[in-house]
């Protein structure tokens, strides 16, 4: 009997995926990963972390599988949080689930289970894989969940080959509701209960409120930039390659205080990220206002009005070298080759189509339609029918 450790964190996600293994005939032990309990970084007297591992423990009983807390926080705060709060104040946006997901959960968490006698771990991801013989070598394919609105392959474009290997992901199959309806047809406790909106890992804290606790609130400039004064067509005419063009269509706007008018203030650049219309606080626009370019160094912010202003679309994105990731080994491109591919720079957004130009200093996506809010420091994940074959950081 193959033994597999779930990561059970008290929703309904995982306390089905526990369930249906122990139906498979597996060897089942929960085990919920305790990833922060720092009192300095707190904004409420709210204990969620403390609640979700009394249902991961309620869940295991009711399944009558041994359970274990294991505590990761050390590891989580130098991996993850120090990572993170290091991006925002270098005006990154970093994306933290798919860093637990690469560091924590399929990193830590696999070696603890392995040393524990496991032969898999499982995870309530909405995600799919399956296995294929190539050149006599076992390749694991990353595959969307069939469930599109809740599809979280995305979270996973960081893994790689070994990890996958040691992975099962038991409701990828499923949509939402029919976990909730084997959840309430077996008594489950979660089945009705709400999925995370916080953090990944941290609980019920907003991402603002959790800056604010190491990031210094400054007052700074809101600069709005007029439509008409962005010069929409770069003229390529005088470009002598490839690799230069898109360079030029990757690149940021340059703006300077001189460009628009002072509309307000902020209280950081490094609480905002390109494409962000909540927070601003600043009324009195026909439009809604996006943030189209943050200058941490400045303190400033750039913004436009309503959601179709040139400033907010780019045409194509670049990925450092070192920061390229394959899934597929198999199948990456070398130097000055190119592979037409699909795409999504965030989670949920529907594929989009495009070009992988892979040069020496790293890869440009070129988009076959401009796309709005493309944001340094997140995770551009790109597929081939439906698999997820590799993954890098937007720079």
């Amino acid at each position: 009997m193959k033994k597999v450790i779930v990561g059970l964190s008290g929703g309904v996600d995982s306390s089905v995926s526990a369930l249906l293994l122990k139906q498979q005939g597996y060897e089942v032990i929960g085990l919920f990963m305790k990833n922060w309990h720092d009192d300095s970084v707190t904004i409420s007297d709210e204990c969620p972390w403390l609640d979700d591992s009394n249902d991961a423990m309620l869940i295991a009983e009711k399944l009558e599988i041994p359970f274990q807390t294991v505590d990761l926080s050390k590891e989580y705060h130098s991996r993850i949080i120090d990572y993170m709060f290091n991006e925002y104040e270098n005006g990154r946006t970093p994306n933290p689930d798919v860093l637990c997901n690469r560091e924590i959960k399929f990193d830590i968490f696999l070696e603890i289970a392995l040393n524990l006698g496991a032969d898999y771990i499982a995870t309530g991801h909405y995600c799919q894989l399956n296995k294929i013989n190539k050149d006599n070598k076992e390749i694991f394919r990353l595959l969307a969940g069939a469930d599109e609105k809740k599809d979280q392959s995305y979270f996973l474009c960081q893994l790689n080959q070994k990890q996958l290997s040691k992975a099962i992901f038991p409701i990828g199959h499923l949509t939402k509701s029919n976990v909730r309806d084997i959840a309430k047809k077996n008594d489950l406790i979660t089945a009705d209960k709400k999925d995370s909106q916080g953090l990944c890992f941290v609980g019920k804290v907003k991402l603002p409120d959790f800056l604010k606790q190491r990031l210094t609130p400054k007052k700074g400039k809101v600069i709005k930039i007029d439509s008409e004064s962005v010069k929409q067509e770069i003229d390529l005419n005088e470009v002598k390659s490839k690799e230069k063009e898109l360079e030029l269509l990757s690149a940021s706007f340059s703006f300077t205080h001189d460009d628009g008018e002072e509309i307000g203030e902020h209280n950081g650049a490094y609480y905002y990220t390109v494409g962000q219309r909540k927070g601003l606080n600043i009324g009195g626009f026909s439009e809604p206002l996006f943030v189209l370019e943050t200058d941490v160094s400045k303190n400033i912010i750039y913004v436009g009005m309503g959601e179709s202003h040139p400033a907010l679309f780019k045409k194509a994105l670049f990925v450092n070298s070192n920061e390229i990731h394959w899934i597929r080994e198999d199948l990456k491109i070398n130097e000055n080759e190119t592979m037409n591919i699909n795409f999504r720079i965030r989670y949920r957004q529907p594929l989009q189509s495009g070009t992988v130009y892979r040069f020496k200093k790293g890869l440009y996506i070129l988009f076959d339609k401009p796309i709005s809010s493309v944001t340094s420091g997140q995770f551009v994940s790109w597929y081939i029918d439906g698999e997820l074959i590799g993954s890098g950081v937007i720079n």
